[in-house]
């Protein structure tokens, strides 16, 4: 009893405890479901009409077509620069791709899958012929070779450990490569429905392609007076805010942009190497040249040098040597050295050894039949049977159907092997087809597989080198590169702000320079790569306005970048004042074109205007309404001016033309026609490819309203 009435006495504390307990706990939770949804928005590479992409499935996306580009290409791996080309392709098309689904959903468009069947069964997309399931004859794409490699696929997948590695991984790559073309002609086939409805609804008609056919083959021959803007000096002309307005508002629609940006200074700095480096080097490479001269092992010398070329057991075609020494290579005897020598096209020292020159097939023909198996002996013995089943008559062919292949006949090209690096069982089966005698069969024996091989055809002999390179980049050492980071540093923290960076940079060596317009997808800052922390800098919320960037190193671990942020630009209406330059420059123009129409305006003949001192007087031919006509006086495109000279006629003056860089008064001396007869149908046609070309800038104003979010920075 004594303990509860403890309990009760201390009633309402308890109730407070217990409370915030509760609180507490609630608290946690929420927190904790904050956190989450601000880690899952912190993964979000983009957003497309409120749908998100993370990076996750985007890398998932990227990764998928990686494998179609090295597929497709015959590279291993991707470079940094080939990557970023993926990812902006891969964005682009995801972000496209969701346009059209979303406006494609409102309409009901669909795509069955009948109709992708159709697609591939007849061949009716571009894709298909880009495969490798074409006929040899036609070099169409022919849905019977697919069908059968899919036969080949499965039958492979059930037996797969009985086949070797490579074959296995080829099929596995190329079934990976047709499921990505397969979804590919889905969305291709979904965004050729929308554009064609689009496209329906802005037809031409015989009246406009007349017309149109008109206008390009109605030609004029003029005499030209042109009084360029740049006769006048900027001085001359009285700018007032109300003008800058008045111009802002007539174009302010140019002045929009869809996405935000940044307005950047900076200082870049290339790191060169010193004359000492370039002594080490030269130091180095006679070295190695005296090797090659004393006839070492060829490649392992040009290996062991660091080479940017490597030594390649075939012959190569002159375009498959560096430039700079394939100009050079003909004026080598065979058997002559020459080097090191200094490249300053690459900045590269260089020595050359010329082994020898042959005579070569470009391209040669082959077919082949693969034995292979788990079991070497087995694999044997299969090669001999069919090598005496071929030398006693029996037909390619009929063995290669025998153990499931067509036999086809292929081409080995030049390019297909050249700066490829090649393996001791790839070597030895491309030297079997290039060396091999035609129509005689081979049997080659390669470390997991047997190749029956039969050159049919050699053709394009041209010449070929075997050449050693040596090839090297003059690099900077690292007290090179320190020295040159020392004095940037010591330049930075002497000077802590923008002015001060702009007021001293030049007594320093240094060069400030601006962009005004950076957007995040442009992936580097001042076009030098691994700027991504940079950028990563510049487009953080918490950047301020005239902030100074860390000191980055960045470009090939050559370069150093500071930035400063200068301006901010959100998506919309660029401001008037963001724009003050550009119409500062527009208005003056129109009031410059002000004061000379005025003091023209009395004009009545060209002859008139060979007697003003600043205007240009010549003959310009051939202009229609199609065109802009060029004018070479003022080194501009003047559209309104062909538009002027199209509607006047023979011998009229015309005086007072506005255009981009000047005034014109003009004189019709000639007119013509082209000589070309008018096609009702192919003209029509022409004007609904523009009016396609048209509708394609639609998927701009799409964007717009998807909102789209590109927030690739953040992550790559």
């Amino acid at each position: 009893m004594a303990t509860l009435q403890k309990i009760r006495n201390k009633g309402p504390l308890l109730m407070i405890v217990v409370g915030l307990a509760l609180f507490a706990f609630i608290a946690e939770e929420f927190f904790r479901s904050i956190q989450s949804a601000t880690s899952e928005s912190k993964q979000r590479v983009g957003e497309v009409y409120g749908k998100s992409l993370s990076v996750h499935e985007f890398q998932n996306l990227v990764d998928e077509y990686s494998q179609v580009v090295k597929f497709t290409s015959g590279m291993t791996s991707l470079n940094d620069e080939q990557l970023t080309q993926v990812r902006d392709q891969v964005w682009n098309t995801y972000v496209n791709n969701r346009l059209i689904e979303h406006e494609a959903e409102k309409l009901g468009l669909t795509v069955t899958d009948e109709e992708v069947q159709e697609i591939i069964n007849t061949g009716a997309s571009q894709m298909l012929a880009q495969t490798p399931f074409r006929n040899e004859q036609t070099g169409r794409f022919d849905a019977n070779l697919l069908k059968n490699f899919l036969t080949e696929y499965e039958s492979m997948k059930n037996n797969a450990t009985q086949m070797p590695a490579e074959y296995v991984e080829y099929y596995e790559s190329l079934y990976k490569y047709w499921q990505f073309i397969e979804k590919s002609i889905r969305l291709e086939a979904l965004g050729n429905k929308y554009q064609t409805l689009l496209a329906k609804s802005i037809l031409s008609n015989p009246v406009a392609a007349k017309t149109s056919f008109e206008n390009r083959i109605n030609e004029s021959d003029i005499l030209l007076a042109a009084v360029p803007y740049s006769s006048i000096a900027d001085s001359l002309v009285e700018v007032k805010e109300s003008d800058l307005k008045a111009k802002y508002d007539e174009m302010k629609e140019a002045f929009k942009q869809t996405e935000e940006s940044r307005a950047i200074k900076y200082i870049r700095v290339q790191v060169n190497a010193s004359a000492a480096d370039h002594e080490a080097l030269k130091k180095e490479m006679e070295e190695y040249a005296q090797q090659l001269a004393s006839g070492e092992n060829i490649a392992k010398v040009v290996r062991q040098s660091g080479s940017l070329v490597n030594y390649s057991e075939l012959p190569l075609r002159k375009r498959a040597i560096p430039g700079d020494i394939a100009l050079q290579i003909d004026t080598m005897a065979v058997g002559t050295q020459k080097g090191p020598y200094y490249n300053a096209g690459d900045r590269s020292l260089n020595i050359v050894k010329l082994l020898g020159k042959v005579s070569a097939p470009d391209s040669v023909e082959y077919r082949q039949i693969q034995v292979m198996g788990a079991d070497m002996e087995v694999i044997k013995k299969t090669a001999d049977s069919i090598m005496t089943a071929l030398n006693a008559g029996t037909p390619f062919d009929s063995i290669a159907k025998k153990y499931g292949q067509t036999g086809a006949k292929m081409w080995l090209t030049s390019a297909n092997y050249e700066g490829a690096d090649i393996n001791a069982n790839n070597m030895k089966y491309i030297k079997a087809i290039l060396n091999g005698e035609t129509g005689k069969v081979q049997n080659v024996a390669l470390s997991q597989a047997n190749i029956i091989l039969q050159v049919t055809n050699k053709r394009a002999m041209t010449t070929k080198y075997d050449i050693a390179i040596i090839k090297r980049g003059v690099e900077f050492s690292r007290d090179t590169y320190a020295k040159a980071y020392n004095d940037f540093s010591q330049f930075l923290a002497a000077n802590t702000t923008l002015e001060e960076i702009e007021k001293n940079a030049p007594q320093a060596g240094y060069l400030v320079l601006s962009n005004d317009n950076l957007f995040s997808y442009e992936h580097n800052v001042a076009g030098v790569n691994n700027t991504r922390e940079a950028l990563r800098w510049i487009f953080n919320e918490d950047t301020d306005i005239n902030s100074i960037s860390p000191l980055y190193e960045c470009g090939n671990n050559d370069q150093m970048l500071v930035v400063v942020l200068t301006g901010i630009h959100k998506a919309g209406y660029r401001s008037q004042e963001e724009m003050k330059d550009f119409l500062q420059a527009e208005v003056i123009k129109d009031k410059k074109a002000e004061k000379i129409k005025a003091a023209t305006a009395n004009w009545k003949n060209i002859s008139d205007a060979k007697q003003y001192a600043t205007a240009v007087v010549d003959t310009v031919k051939h202009v229609n309404f199609s065109n802009a006509a060029f004018i070479s006086s003022t080194g501009s495109s003047e559209p309104v001016l062909s538009a002027a000279v199209s509607k006047a006629g023979q011998n009229q003056f015309v005086n007072g033309i506005q255009g981009n860089a000047g005034v014109y008064a003009f004189q019709v001396i000639g007119k013509n026609k082209r000589a070309e007869t008018f096609n009702e149908a192919t003209e029509e046609a022409q004007l609904n490819n523009t009016n396609m070309r048209a509708i394609s800038r639609f998927v701009a104003e799409l964007y717009e309203k998807a909102e789209v979010k590109d927030n690739r920075y953040l992550f790559f």
